[in-house]
Formats: C-alpha cells, structure tokens, sequence
C-alpha cells in the first residue's frame, strides 16, 4: 500500500503525456488522432501569443494611423508576422533567410511604397501633392523644397526594404565568420577547445543579439510602414 501511494503521488507524474480524445482513421492506415494535455496546452499558449500580438498590433495601428483606420489592423498584423517569422526562421542553422534576399526585402519595400501611395491618390487625389509642399514655405522656395520632398519621398520605396536587408546579412555573415573559426578551434584538441570556450560563449550571446534583431527589425518594418500609412491619409 505505501509503495502504491509512493508511486502514485510521485513527482513526475506531472509530465507524463495524458490522452484526452483519439480516434482511428482507418482510411490512412490506422492511423490515430488524438488530443494529449501537451497539444491542448500549445493550443492554449498559441491562442494567448496571438491574442497578446493582436492587441499590441491593434494598440501600434490606433497610435500610429489613428483610431478611426483600424481597417488596416489585419494588414499590418500580417506583414509584421510574415516579416518577424521569415527573419527567426532563418536562424534555424542550415535554413535561408529569405529576408536577406535583397529581391524579397526590396520587393516587399516597393509594393508597400506602391500601395501607401496609390491609397494617397485615391484618398486626395490631386490634392496629394500638396504633401511635397511643406506648409507656410515661400513661394520661391517651394520649387527646391518639392524636390527634396519628392527625393525623400521616393527614396522610402527604398529604405524599408535596404533596412531590413542589410541587418539581416551583417548579422548572419558576422555568425558565419565566427563559426567558420570557431568550430575548427573546438575540434583541434583539449586544450584549445578550453581555450575557445570564452569566445564560444559570446559566440552564443550573439545568436540571441541576432534573434533579437529579428524581432526589432520586424517591429520597425511594421511601425514605419504604419508612419507611411498615417502620412498619405492625413498629408503630414
């Protein structure tokens, strides 16, 4: 009876994997569905990840463009998730940071650019222009003034996709030149590989700086494509 009690109340028992619903499907070769408390949890902490994003998106949206645009919440929500997964998937050792594309990250860049300025026409048309004329400027500095406004303005079409491009390889070049030193030093033999281990350890804080990186350059794309956004509906 005691070792009955000992087993049952051991603390373990905890992360055993417990089936909650299954079923056969014969079809697929008897192969089983089922629900266990580790899939129903992920679905639980998934749910709460993606309801915590959406409110922080919803929150940049309403502070960034205004609170009567929330129209765009879903495209941002989802450019900011394509660009966030797309920059951490290419972490994963032996995977393509496609973000590092100069073709993605500039083809992404232009069509926002493209369409923030499409959206400006259609919400003012000729009047859009009066963006590149900053108000209360003299009249015989407006010709000089436009055209810097209008080089600066095109040069965005440009600098979203140039950001988020140039951080991505610097930063994965920089983990492929260290490894590259790294990895035949660790092998090479006892003493050098006690030898390596300090500069292993920054090695490895700098795979989280660059996970990091992910993460903010994501959230930068996004809050200056809201800044755009904002611009050509409100002409600021």
């Amino acid at each position: 009876m005691l070792n009955n009690f000992i087993i049952a109340s051991s603390p373990l028992e905890q992360f055993e994997t417990v089936n909650f619903i299954s079923f056969t499907a014969p079809i697929l070769g008897d192969f089983v569905i089922s629900l266990t408390n580790v899939g129903l949890y992920t679905l639980i902490v998934l749910a709460l990840g993606l309801e915590s994003s959406y409110a922080t998106l919803h929150s940049m949206v309403k502070e960034q463009v205004g609170s009567s645009n929330e129209i765009y919440v879903p495209f941002i929500y989802s450019l900011f998730f394509f660009v966030v997964l797309a920059n951490l998937v290419g972490n994963v050792p032996y995977s393509f940071a496609f973000t590092s594309s100069a073709i993605v990250a500039m083809g992404l860049s232009v069509m926002i650019f493209l369409g923030v300025t499409i959206l400006g026409f259609m919400r003012h048309g000729i009047h859009f222009f009066s963006f590149f004329v900053p108000a209360g400027t003299p009249l015989a500095l407006v010709p000089l003034l436009a055209l810097i406004e209008l080089i600066s303005y095109f040069a965005r079409a440009f600098s979203l996709g140039v950001r988020l491009f140039a951080n991505i390889v610097a930063g994965h070049t920089l983990l492929k030149i260290l490894s590259g030193f790294l990895y035949p030093a660790l092998t090479s033999g006892i003493l050098l590989f006690f030898v390596t281990l300090l500069p292993m350890a920054i090695f490895i804080a700098l795979v989280g700086l660059e996970i990091a990186v992910s993460l903010i350059q994501a959230y930068v794309f996004t809050i200056l494509t809201c800044s755009y956004l904002k611009d050509a509906i409100e002409l600021h």
